[in-house]
């Protein structure tokens, strides 16, 4: 069994698509730009704040415009409800019951470390997590494995003994990257042809599936 299990955020644990779209399309709108529905918006997660930005922006990419636009989301963001953002069915439980058998849990994610530990206080307070490694500007974001490698260390950990559990190529670009191996859940956000990629030792429908792979890998 994997005695540490790195979770990414977005798309694995928590489904945070409406809101994040919602307050994007917010922006556009009072920016004058373009607005999108949400299956648009599927295909641009998966990079840090600048990337996604930027993805979005298509012919209006520009840095003046990228910042811009993360000033107006981080504003309406922040005072937006986010009541659309909860837990995947069954992740709950799955924390739960890795917890109870002393698996050392942790987050790796492109998203702020605050935004993360805001919604975990609201779902899942009871849930220990040994570290948090979200995206700061002073830091390389994911694929770079730098958030998996400082947490396999906290963990006093091998590489052996972690498993990364994501969505999304980044998330397996990540796990690859960091030499660990990854597990790719089916209820998030991959697109095109991500199911089919190799590297991951497992892709799983629910919940049960994913603590079998977790419990027998």
């Amino acid at each position: 069994m994997k005695k540490l299990c790195i979770f990414d955020f977005d798309g694995t644990l928590f489904d945070s698509l409406t809101d994040v779209a919602n307050c994007f399309n917010q922006t556009f709108e009072k920016l004058g730009f373009e607005t999108f529905d949400i299956s648009f918006y599927i295909k641009s997660l998966g990079g840090n704040i600048n990337e996604i930005t930027s993805k979005i922006l298509k012919d209006k990419n520009s840095p003046e415009n990228v910042e811009l636009v993360k000033k107006v989301y981080g504003e309406i963001y922040s005072k937006d409800s986010k009541e659309n953002t909860r837990l995947f069915e069954g992740m709950l439980e799955v924390l739960e019951q890795l917890q109870e058998e002393k698996t050392i849990l942790a987050i790796n994610s492109n998203r702020n470390p605050e935004s993360i530990k805001y919604f975990l206080e609201r779902y899942a307070n009871h849930i220990d997590f040994l570290d948090i490694q979200g995206h700061v500007y002073t830091k390389p974001s994911k694929p770079d494995p730098e958030g998996v490698n400082t947490i396999i260390q906290k963990a006093g950990m091998t590489r052996e003994d972690a498993v990364y559990i994501g969505d999304s190529l980044t998330d397996i670009q990540t796990a690859k990257n960091a030499q660990i191996d990854c597990i790719l859940v089916k209820w998030g956000y991959g697109v095109g042809d991500v199911y089919e990629n190799e590297y991951p030792i497992a892709v799983v429908e629910n919940k049960d599936e994913l603590l079998d792979v977790i419990k027998n890998s």
